[in-house]
């Protein structure tokens, strides 16, 4: 590659590492934060759910933002907004500012991952294909290797400030690397292609899509942001021994999305999506039936499951027309999102009251309607 593009990817690797760790932290700090502060389990799941009201207001505001103004003046901004809210961390001590550090590193952070997605085709022209995946295998490293090693050598307070003090590091040296970026402007690498003409899908295979992204976003973002906690709560497990499978779960999602993607390419999304999450949704929902016993099981189901987000977002380009494919995406994934804000206010409360071994129960149940509704739509898309 070009001096520039190894510039460019640098400035992403280093940004996409630093999300992935970012993601993390409130998964693996949940049970710190719990001690420290002498929070009750609602008020523990705020912490998430702010973090998820965070993802849809920055992803609302910046979409319009990156089309008004320059993108990489945008990633610029928003950099630094999740440097600040790194840094948020490192000068307080309260549980107030964490909610407020948690509503912009997150919302920061989901803002620019869409961001990144955005600028690899343009700044990656000819291979954005590769990059992007291998983009999104440097950020499953982050957050699976953050939450294996900071569950064995940072689990505690401490932890928490020099990892933050960690990734204001990367968030400095992201943002120097960005001043030497170069951007083709937007526009310049458009290439028009020819679609056959699509007719817009029933408005039931719209909701169907909602509900089904809905419950797969509980199931998934349920294991980052609960697992340890259950598994230390429930099972009065080690902390380095929870972490260790809540990192292979995360493992086997960012490997699977490689190992993976050349079987997604032959089958297609419609078959892939029904082997694949079958065997997903069976694991995982056996993983969490059995209870300790199966916490490996629970892990090992991340590599089943590793193709369906992508997937899925594949399956929306795919069936609607090319002038509302990226409307529909939208809307889509910001309403199933809200399945989220409400699955972690719900679980907070459940937790509290019965405990997290009855609460935890959600998340497979969640994950079996998941894969009822992905036959019901698969059934729809053979009709049609």
């Amino acid at each position: 590659m070009k001096r520039t593009k190894w510039i460019a990817f640098l400035c992403f690797a280093f940004l996409m590492a630093g999300l992935g760790a970012n993601d993390a932290l409130r998964g693996i700090f949940a049970p710190v934060f719990q001690n420290r502060y002498d929070l009750s389990g609602s008020q523990l799941s705020l912490i998430v759910t702010i973090s998820y009201v965070g993802n849809l207001l920055f992803l609302s505001i910046g979409g319009k933002l990156l089309d008004l103004f320059p993108r990489k003046n945008v990633a610029m901004a928003v950099t630094a907004v999740w440097a600040g809210a790194v840094l948020i961390n490192l000068v307080t001590d309260s549980y107030m500012w964490i909610l407020v550090s948690m509503f912009l590193a997150l919302g920061a952070s989901t803002l620019l991952n869409t961001t990144v997605n955005i600028l690899t085709p343009a700044v990656f022209a000819g291979y954005a294909g590769l990059m992007v995946n291998v983009l999104f295998f440097i950020q499953g490293i982050g957050t699976s290797g953050s939450q294996f090693l900071l569950g064995r050598y940072a689990f505690h307070y401490e932890g928490w400030k020099w990892t933050n003090g960690i990734l204001s590091g990367i968030a400095g040296l992201v943002m120097a690397l960005f001043f030497f970026l170069k951007v083709p402007r937007q526009g310049e690498e458009k290439e028009q292609e020819k679609e056959r003409i699509k007719k817009e899908p029933d408005s039931k295979v719209f909701w169907i899509f909602i509900a089904m992204m809905g419950c797969y976003f509980i199931g998934e973002h349920g294991i980052m942001n609960w697992l340890m906690s259950y598994c230390i709560s429930a099972f009065s497990m080690e902390a380095a021994s929870a972490s260790a499978s809540l990192s292979l779960f995360w493992g086997g999602m960012t490997a699977g999305r490689l190992i993976f993607a050349p079987v997604v390419q032959k089958m297609g999304a419609v078959r892939s999506m029904k082997l694949f999450g079958g065997i997903g949704t069976a694991m995982f929902c056996a993983g969490c039936i059995l209870g300790e016993g199966g916490v490996w099981i629970l892990g090992a189901s991340g590599f089943a499951l590793a193709i369906l987000y992508p997937t899925m977002v594949l399956l929306i380009q795919q069936i609607y027309p090319s002038g509302t494919a990226a409307t529909r995406t939208g809307v889509i994934i910001s309403a199933a999102t809200v399945a989220d804000i409400v699955f972690n206010m719900l679980f907070g409360a459940v937790s509290s009251r019965w405990g997290y071994g009855i609460s935890f129960m959600i998340l497979p149940a969640a994950m079996a309607v998941f894969y009822g509704l992905y036959l019901k739509l698969a059934g729809i898309l053979k009709q049609n």
